[in-house]
């Protein structure tokens, strides 16, 4: 049985579906799903046969013909994320039904040519990659702030939720205990690896405290520097003399964009190391009190038997936990028609005070869900009461 289900609907597009097929199949191995088990491509064609218990989402591809209308509308009605995709020189309102322009869609890009930003978008809806995208931006303000600058307001075109230290801590408010709360809510940092960068005690703590919490880097390394072995394991980019405009940026806009690119590719792989992190601390944590981790479903929910035979359905999370993640949660558990309360276990290190005291209230009061450190997850589940 297939835990996840993706439909390609509209154009016949096979170089395009496929390109997209061997990316989504790349990013979903990193979670130990397949494609043709764990996750079912589908056709217009076959759609009918889905399993209506398994994840969805679909993608339709624009074309002047239009076709897979009447199955498209189906869909629809079956209140299923859809995105509609069309190409780089292509009209959005030629090429996509007139019931399908109601939703925003995506258009494709030559520096994308593996559709990465398309296959994150599938993920996202099927609830593989949480839909915030956030990014770090460590550097130097000494030596890089020009092209911090910029990358910040690239990647934040580019639909990111980026935190630089001058632009996203308000006056008034705990700089360091900003500062850490926001590292530990990215997916990705994105390190300007410049000559003094680890002379500064801030950025080098950034970058430990990214690794301890298993945050992958991007080091973008500065022309004729050598960087540091504490980063050797960082994917990395180096930078040519010919590629920066000024001694601390910035950077040529196609090495720029290429920067953006390998931010997209790591931010999967980052996001589901740390959920399988997650998850297998979880596991040990069940194994402590004798319970049994009996498989994982849809939107990465975990089922939990414990040693008195109570099931608990658990939801590992990734960053910092809000409201709305526990309402997504609890709206997960409703639509799979899991009995008792679901539990989303998240990671509280290095998230500031006042939001943990946030989470405590949320728990207090909203019966539908509950949260969980992962760190206590073997202690509380010992005196579960569902």
């Amino acid at each position: 049985m297939s835990i996840y289900e993706i439909g390609f609907l509209g154009g016949d597009l096979p170089d395009e579906r496929e390109r997209l097929q061997l990316t989504l199949s790349e990013m979903v191995a990193d979670y130990s799903l397949d494609i043709g088990t764990d996750v079912i491509i589908r056709s217009a064609d076959d759609l009918e046969e889905r399993d209506r218990h398994a994840a969805f989402a679909a993608v339709y591809f624009g074309h002047p013909d239009k076709p897979d209308k009447d199955v498209t509308k189906t869909v629809i009605l079956d209140s299923v994320p859809i995105i509609p995709t069309l190409g780089r020189d292509e009209s959005f309102s030629a090429v996509i039904p007139d019931f399908l322009q109601v939703f925003n869609g995506l258009q494709r890009r030559d520096d994308d040519p593996d559709m990465r930003h398309l296959a994150s978008a599938v993920l996202e809806c099927l609830g593989l990659l949480r839909r915030q995208r956030q990014v770090f931006v460590s550097y130097r303000r000494n030596e890089s702030r020009a092209a911090a600058v910029q990358l910040h307001d690239l990647l934040s075109s580019r639909g990111y939720d980026v935190f630089l230290d001058t632009h996203d801590i308000r006056p008034g408010d705990p700089f360091q205990d900003v500062l850490w709360h926001r590292l530990c809510d990215s997916d990705v940092v994105v390190m300007l690896d410049t000559p003094t960068y680890f002379e500064s005690k801030w950025t080098k703590q950034e970058i430990g405290r990214a690794r301890a919490k298993e945050i992958h880097v991007l080091r973008v390394v500065w022309p004729d520097h050598r960087p540091s072995r504490f980063t050797d394991l960082a994917e990395t980019i180096y930078l040519d003399p010919h590629e920066l405009e000024g001694v601390d940026g910035p950077i040529i806009e196609k090495t720029a964009n290429d920067i953006v690119t390998a931010v997209e590719k790591l931010r999967s792989r980052s996001i589901a190391s740390r959920y399988m992190s997650i998850t297998g601390k979880l596991r040990a944590e069940v194994l402590k009190i004798d319970g049994v981790v009996e498989g994982v479903g849809a939107h990465r929910a975990v089922a939990i038997k414990l040693e008195d035979g109570q099931r608990v359905w658990a939801y590992p999370i990734v960053g910092v936990p809000t409201a709305l993640t526990l309402n997504d949660v609890a709206e997960r558990a409703r639509d799979a028609q899991q009995r008792g309360t679901p539990v989303l276990i998240y990671d509280h290190i290095g998230i500031r005070e006042a939001w943990a005291a946030h989470l405590k209230w949320l728990d207090e009061n909203i019966s539908s869900v509950r949260a969980m450190k992962v760190s206590q997850a073997g202690w509380d589940l010992a005196a579960w009461e569902s």
